[in-house]
């Protein structure tokens, strides 16, 4: 239709209505696809969504990862990863754009978990948490250990075998846990932290037995690794097998390549403190041994030598000497070592003669203070009350009535007696009536 150089069409539409149609048109066309690209643009907002771009060498395309698949990526998304995202092609009606939904996100080239993997071991290596002079060490003699794992899995068995063939003389705590799945890490956790309060603690055991990256993936999460760097108590980390190497690893104070060897590891240095006190006992007698014999080889020497031919028989003398000394030198051990023995008893004799003598001084005590006791309770104005004595008050009950001079003529006053009291009204005064007079009636 045209009029006067003027053109109209034949429908007209509104920006939202076209932006409708191509939402219709994408969404159908693309229900779901594989993207390449190059991060850019990476920004995780406070609701837990995260935006990037992805690009090429000459195109980019926005993409959305919304919270619940968020969280479901174990490595951590920058600028510059090179990644494959699966979504479906969704328009943002607001702005008119296109963008990538994208429900999964792999890295390009390896794993996801492996990335995730190299990924935290640098953050935390850069934080100092693999330094060796961070590490705590072994107690000397362990007594008591706690492990952290799953109370129906191989591992446990194992350490407890181990345990149990050696003979070893430990308090053991269980602390059970999932060791895979969702929510093994916060259990891990829970338990290390639990384990790290008990009083007398001296090691834990963290750990299970062989399995894929999968299995062992809650001893790589950074939550763990933190717990274990927390730790007051030394912590042994014996996860899956030798090959096997998570964060747990490289965080803790020890690594073990198996369950079975961090229990081997644990009694290892209670043996192994036991052969050096024994080594040092064989080494002190081997050298005491050794200088009395060659002080004896170097008198031998010297008395047959012929500068000292007349001192042949005096030069046996003092190696007869020698020989005494050395016997002497034994028999001086032994009696030190008794004499240790009975001072220790003297010392138990002498606490219990102590503790007898403190027992009757509390007891003379206990006896003096219920004389002075008694003493007072005698003295006492209440014990004189109950033989029938009165107080007179006044001032309603502030003042004691202590002589005849303090009464007034019509005054109240209280009479207390040693259950109960009245208020009365002095109607006479006699000051020189003497209380022997009084008496004398009541003897009548």
């Amino acid at each position: 239709m045209k009029t006067e150089g003027v053109v109209l069409p034949d429908r007209v539409y509104t920006v939202t209505q076209v932006t409708q149609l191509v939402k219709l048109e994408l969404e159908t066309a693309f229900p779901l696809l594989w993207v390449e690209g190059e991060i850019s643009n990476f920004h995780r907002h406070s609701s837990g969504h995260v935006y990037f771009t992805l690009k090429d060498a000459t195109s980019q395309l926005r993409g959305v990862l919304f919270r619940s698949d968020a969280r479901q990526v174990p490595f951590e998304m920058k600028d510059g990863l090179q990644v494959i995202c699966r979504g479906r092609i969704n328009v943002y009606e607001p702005r008119g754009e296109y963008q990538l939904v994208a429900d999964l996100v792999q890295p390009k080239g390896k794993g996801a978990l492996q990335l995730a993997f190299e990924q935290l071991k640098e953050k935390l290596k850069k934080e100092g948490l693999f330094e060796l002079q961070r590490k705590k060490k072994l107690p000397l003699l362990p007594k008591k250990i706690g492990i952290v794992t799953s109370p129906r899995g191989a591992a446990i068995v194992d350490v407890l075998k181990t345990l149990e063939r050696r003979f070893a003389r430990l308090h053991i705590l269980i602390y059970p846990v999932k060791v895979q799945g969702e929510g093994a890490a916060e259990e891990i956790v829970a338990g290390i932290d639990y384990l790290g309060t008990v009083p007398d603690l001296d090691v834990i055991v963290v750990g299970r037995g062989g399995g894929s990256m999968e299995d062992l993936w809650a001893f790589n999460e950074e939550k763990v690794a933190r717990a274990i760097f927390r730790s007051p108590v030394p912590v042994i980390s014996a996860v899956g097998h030798e090959v096997d190497f998570t964060i747990a690893d490289f965080v803790a104070d020890i690594r073990a390549s198996t369950p079975t060897a961090a229990a081997e590891m644990v009694i290892e240095k209670e043996e192994a403190f036991e052969e050096r006190i024994r080594n040092l006992q064989e080494k002190m007698a081997h050298h005491l041994k050794y200088a009395f014999q060659e002080f004896k080889h170097r008198v031998f020497r010297l008395s047959q030598d012929q500068v000292f031919q007349s001192f042949k028989e005096r030069l046996l003398n003092l190696e007869q000497e020698v020989d005494e000394l050395e016997l002497k030198a034994w028999n001086l051990m032994r009696r030190k070592a008794q004499r240790i023995a009975e001072m220790k008893s003297q010392a138990a004799l002498f606490a219990e003669m102590m503790r007898n003598i403190l027992k009757a001084k509390l007891q003379d005590g206990e006896a003096g203070w219920e004389r002075l006791s008694a003493s007072l309770q005698a003295l006492s104005p209440l014990a004189v009350l109950k033989k029938g004595y009165t107080l007179c008050w006044q001032g309603n009950g502030r003042r004691l009535v202590r002589a005849i001079d303090d009464l007034q003529r019509d005054e109240d006053v209280t009479v207390s007696f040693y259950s109960g009291e009245f208020t009365c009204e002095v109607k006479n005064i006699d000051r020189d009536k003497p209380i022997q007079s009084r008496f004398s009636k009541e003897t009548k």
